[in-house]
């Protein structure tokens, strides 16, 4: 067909709002133009920006995304899985809360491509993550740019890989002069833990490096409240760039974005690849975190 004529075809379609037979596009090609997403992050920390990078990538392919939450139950995951099969979807991602824990459900020897991101895959699959390691060592070296030697860190379980990784970065650059601080994702937490650092006698640390954004906002909270200036007596770090906490914090937090969107752009294309036939390497790939810079810790904040 000519390019004029191609046109011409287009313009009328538009005209009389025709609309291709999704069906039947699906019938010739074989395929359905969609892909499941399934996790059990109900509360969408995690999951909600990975969706948005898949659909980002995957929109101008004609491709949509449908997403099916299963918590924790093998049951209903189950269920979701079956039903994705049933819509003969191109293609699954799935996705979760850590990187560390699969999903309560069996997705090996499905009929079609499985791709996991923010969650673990199996030794043959294609799995996506967040270079924890390097989010770490940014945050960190960030801290020392500052003139900042006595950093705590404070944490989440040590049980958690990320927190691990997260942790080796740490003691690398700063060594072990101060104890790492373990404990749970809460800003419970955080204000325990500066009670404990300011309670104890000795020097008091002049940076914290926290281990996710509701923990550092609290400790923010704390330090406020025994007259302890941020970022001009101890700067602060968190983790996560989770909007609704960071920018909220005040003074707002400078924190490790861990580039979720960036990390279901990469996942989407994949799992495309994967239904178009194309060959993929299976293995782990990280991809680099990004830090954000506000004023808990001084320096320039970039906007």
């Amino acid at each position: 067909m000519g390019d004029d004529t191609r046109e011409r075809v287009k313009r009328v379609a538009s005209e009389i709002g025709f609309r291709p037979n999704a069906l039947a596009k699906g019938l010739l090609s074989n395929r359905s133009f969609t892909i499941g997403l399934l996790t059990n992050d109900t509360y969408g920390r995690f999951t909600l920006p990975v969706m948005a990078g898949i659909t980002e990538a995957l929109v101008d392919h004609g491709v949509s995304v449908f997403l099916c939450t299963i918590e924790d139950d093998p049951a209903l995951g189950k269920v979701h899985v079956d039903a994705m099969l049933d819509k003969s979807v191109d293609g699954i991602i799935a996705s979760g809360k850590r990187i560390d824990r699969r999903l309560p459900v069996d997705l090996s020897d499905l009929p079609v491509p499985v791709v996991y991101a923010f969650t673990e895959g199996t030794s043959d699959s294609v799995t996506f993550c967040a270079d924890d390691f390097q989010g770490a060592t940014l945050a960190v070296e960030w801290l020392l740019g500052l003139g900042r030697r006595r950093i705590a860190h404070v944490t989440g379980p040590e049980s958690f890989v990320s927190v691990r990784e997260r942790t080796r970065a740490y003691h690398g650059l700063v060594g072990d002069a101060l104890p790492v601080m373990y404990g749970t994702w809460s800003e419970a937490w955080g204000h325990e833990a500066v009670a404990k650092i300011w309670d104890a006698p000795g020097l008091k640390p002049d940076g914290i490096f926290c281990g996710n954004d509701q923990i550092a906002r609290a400790v923010v909270d704390a330090l406020r409240e025994r007259d302890v200036r941020v970022p001009e007596d101890v700067s602060v770090v968190g983790f996560d760039n989770w909007e609704i906490v960071a920018a909220q914090t005040r003074p707002p937090l400078t924190t490790v974005d861990m580039n979720l969107k960036a990390l279901g752009r990469e996942a989407g294309l994949t799992v495309l690849a994967l239904a178009e036939g194309r060959a993929v390497e299976p293995g782990i790939r990280t991809l680099p975190c990004e830090l954000v810079v506000r004023q808990s810790c001084g320096g320039n904040p970039e906007h």
